[in-house]
């Protein structure tokens, strides 16, 4: 796990002084550490902040087939993006004594499950984080705006793509594979995510 700088912290803790519930995105290429971010987040802020990942609206795979998507999976368009968006809204505008429920994507199955992640109305910070927080069409152009702040995570990319090899390996593709999906799925969305970079209200860089 990585211990976010202090000036990082600093931040967090000047949004939440606010008041009220705030919601933080994560933003960045994929593997470029997002999920770690969020995490390291959510265990220095423990009674304060739950996590939910823009990953659980994933398409199921059975409808990424019937569309002819299935081999570009991680696209924006294999997203449910209005789902969640209107999520978004939700936490929001979350009133008191209500739980608000939110899918998740489970790697080991490479499925989303629904109502996985429980979050309380007290909860003052909800941490998103995914590829397409700051994409400007579609449905995706309503997400920046439900964001308090959205800091774009960026490493080094020979790191990053050492990552995504090892990540597709761990989940059952051979290296061969690993590598074309990189080549054809991973970094043309890549190149698309950096685009959004100059949106962000802050950036992260994890020099591992």
């Amino acid at each position: 796990m990585i211990r976010l700088p202090a000036a990082d912290l600093a931040r967090v803790e000047s949004l939440l002084a606010r008041g009220g519930r705030r919601l933080l995105g994560l933003v960045g290429a994929p593997g470029s550490g997002k999920s770690t971010v969020a995490q390291a987040l959510l265990e220095a802020f423990p009674d304060r902040a739950q996590v939910v990942p823009m990953d659980g609206f994933h398409l199921a795979g059975t409808e990424l087939e019937r569309l002819g998507r299935a081999d570009r999976k991680g696209a924006p368009d294999t997203f449910d993006s209005a789902g969640y968006v209107a999520l978004l809204h939700r936490l929001r505008t979350q009133p008191a004594g209500e739980v608000v429920y939110a899918p998740e994507f489970r790697r080991e199955i490479e499925e989303p499950v629904a109502g996985a992640i429980a979050v309380r109305p007290d909860t003052p910070l909800v941490i998103t984080e995914g590829n397409y927080l700051l994409l400007d069409d579609g449905h995706w152009a309503g997400a920046a705006s439900l964001l308090d702040e959205v800091w774009y995570v960026e490493v080094d990319d020979t790191l990053r793509l050492e990552r995504l090899l090892s990540r597709h390996q761990q989940f059952g593709r051979s290296r061969e594979a690993a590598l074309a999906w990189v080549a054809r799925t991973d970094e043309p969305n890549a190149r698309r995510i950096a685009a959004t970079r100059d949106r962000a209200h802050h950036l992260l860089r994890l020099d591992a």
